[in-house]
């Protein structure tokens, strides 16, 4: 494990920083790999002023757990429904990961998992052994020093920078880019969200203070001493991550909803609703420090929602899953007079939020190896948008890993004992295509006409597989992702057969 200290963070931190005063004096740079080339070849915008960022990055939020996407009227998100209505809202966007440490992994460093190593929160062997066929591949718990964070590109043109929440890739937010931490260390969910929560770099507040209303103050105390020059909050909420806590009074009315199921239930869309209660403090502190206008707002989730506590239909599955319901998240971009109120269906990934990022403050990360791509110029309804190239592009999921099953009757997976066995899947326009490597096997799925991810077209459609296969075979090569191939010794298919039997028939919520 690495281990990182302040003293480090600082020299580390002005060494980059002399890097890159001279990278910002080179007029022209080469691309290292195929994918950041690709994200060169489109024409971007010059930006000339440098706005204020908020990232909001909400816990294990799925895809239909916010307003604007819910088909069941259980969730209750009018400060984000409102953000939506005026901001681009994106249809089709996708975590990096399907669930928290991972997908935070690209996010800020905006490459894909087998660059840095982090495929799940250890360990990587989940489940029963006597159940997984393969021996997965090791996992990497903390985003080395080598990697340029999203928040050292921020520091890099004179932005203060602040974390707020849940970290997860590090003990210490401040030796990877930020100048602030709030309550972010390697641990991926509070205690309990009432104080006293014992969270590092928090103090308790008092009894019964609940977590996201004080990490909402946090952000807000902490804008209005920076607002006088550009700022990055970071703001990633722990909720609505395990353990499922709400304020009673919130919580009451939704037990008795129609179409709430049980009090877990219950609890997590009261969990919901408070996080929206807090995104909207954000919103007014901004509109009341007349900083909305130059303030870009980021809000997502890290991955999928929890399929056994809020159903994710009609996606399947939910977190920990490489079907639509574990990766595609919620997405809206407010940047008022510059992005147009608009619903955009390009797939994009978290990992394009680095460069697109970089251009819009104006830092050239022309140097480093990315696999996200600028988003800016179709963001600004730029006349030069390649929307064509973005439609047509590949985006990948690597997991050498294991993740066991949450709810075998629920989950919604390949089979009842794990979200996810190890393999690879990929989007191209429509096509979904999944490679799981214990049995050899290929899923195709049409999402233009099948979002569900219900019927399997690999024997109808051999052409599209075969096509779709060898690219991701290429990809696989050219970014060395591992793929797992010894045999696990101590796998029994007779108990495996006789576990899922038992798992399937056992009471208990579904």
């Amino acid at each position: 494990m690495i281990k990182r200290n302040c003293f480090w963070g600082l020299s580390k931190w002005y060494l980059r920083s002399c890097v890159w005063l001279l990278l910002s004096c080179l007029t022209i740079a080469q691309a290292k790999t195929t994918s950041h080339s690709q994200a060169q070849a489109i024409v971007q915008p010059q930006i000339t002023s440098q706005p204020n960022v908020i990232m909001i990055v909400v816990d294990d939020l799925g895809w239909a757990d916010v307003g604007y996407n819910d088909f069941t009227s259980v969730f209750q998100t009018p400060n984000i429904d409102a953000l939506a209505a005026k901001s681009a809202v994106y249809t089709d966007a996708y975590a990096g990961a399907a669930n928290c440490a991972p997908s935070r992994a690209v996010l800020m460093s905006g490459q894909y998992s087998p660059r840095h190593g982090v495929y799940t929160v250890s360990p990587s062997a989940r489940g029963n052994d006597k159940t997984r066929k393969l021996i997965p591949e090791p996992n990497v718990d903390i985003l080395n020093d080598d990697i340029i964070t999203l928040a050292e590109v921020f520091k890099s043109v004179g932005y203060s920078t602040g974390s707020f929440g849940k970290w997860h890739l590090g003990h210490d937010a401040k030796t990877q880019g930020f100048d602030h931490n709030v309550a972010g260390y390697i641990k991926g969910h509070p205690k309990s969200y009432f104080s006293p929560y014992d969270l590092p770099f928090l103090e308790n507040g008092p009894d019964g203070e609940y977590l996201p209303n004080r990490i909402t103050s946090e952000v807000l105390s902490w804008i209005a001493t920076v607002k006088d020059q550009p700022f990055f909050a970071y703001v990633p909420y722990y909720t609505v991550h395990t353990p499922l806590q709400a304020i009673d009074s919130v919580k009451e009315k939704y037990l008795s909803h129609p179409r709430v199921r049980n009090e877990r239930h219950a609890t997590y869309a009261a969990m919901v609703e408070l996080m929206d209660i807090n995104i909207g403090r954000i919103m007014r502190s901004l509109h009341e420090q007349n900083l909305v206008d130059n303030t870009l707002v980021i809000f997502t989730s890290d991955n999928g929602g929890i399929r056994s506590i809020a159903y994710q239909d009609p996606l399947r599955g939910g977190k920990g899953s490489y079907y639509e319901g574990g990766t595609r998240v919620p997405l809206v971009v407010s940047w008022p007079k510059k992005i147009k109120a608009k619903t955009d269906n390009t797939p994009v990934i978290n990992a394009d939020f680095y460069p697109t990022l970089a251009n819009i403050i104006g830092a050239d990360v022309s140097t480093q190896t990315l696999d996200g791509v600028d988003l800016s110029a179709t963001l600004l309804d730029i006349k030069t948008a390649d929307k064509k190239s973005l439609l047509e592009r590949s985006l990948f999921w690597h997991f050498p890993i294991y993740l066991h099953a949450y709810n075998p009757r629920a989950d919604q997976s390949r089979d009842p004992l794990f979200r996810t066995r190890p393999g690879t899947t990929m989007r191209k326009g429509k096509w979904k295509l999944h490679h799981y490597f214990e049995d050899n096997s290929y899923e195709l799925y049409d999402l233009e006409n099948d979002l569900g991810e219900h019927v399997n077209l690999v024997q109808y459609l051999p052409d599209v597989v075969n096509s779709l296969s060898n690219e991701m075979n290429n990809w696989r090569l050219d970014i060395g992702a591992p793929v797992p191939t010894k045999l696990n010794p101590k796998y029994d298919a007779k108990f495996t057969a006789e576990y899922t039997k038992k798992r399937l028939l056992a009471k208990g919520r579904r």
